[in-house]
């Protein structure tokens, strides 16, 4: 399935509103000024305020980013494409629920 390469501009943010951010392991190839990012490359949450009905708090910290181009290498590595199944979870592991995307680049695009 062809999806936009992820950048480290990319808008994210977990189903709870917490801010993310995406971190890229290199800077090998940018796309519209920023660097894209490949299999490994890590997002994380910062604000997620979500408590557990039992109270106790859940707050998003990661961001699992899971669709890998089978086309698209870049450093040797799998391009990651926007997914809108995608996961954010909590320091337990926790699933808190499918990321939000916001204002994906469109110029690039891979399967």
């Amino acid at each position: 399935m062809p999806g936009p390469i992820i950048t480290q501009s990319t808008g994210v943010q977990c189903p709870h509103g917490g801010p993310g951010t995406l971190i890229p392991g290199g800077v090998s190839v940018l796309i519209d000024g920023a660097p894209a990012l490949t299999v490994g490359d890590q997002g994380v949450v910062a604000g997620c305020a979500f408590t557990v009905p039992t109270g106790k708090p859940q707050p998003c910290v990661k961001i699992l980013l899971t669709m890998a181009a089978s086309k698209v290498l870049i450093g040797g590595k799998p391009a990651l494409l926007v997914n809108p199944a995608d996961i954010a979870q909590s320091a337990e592991q926790i699933p808190g629920g499918p990321v939000v995307w916001t204002a994906p680049q469109t110029k690039v695009t891979a399967t």
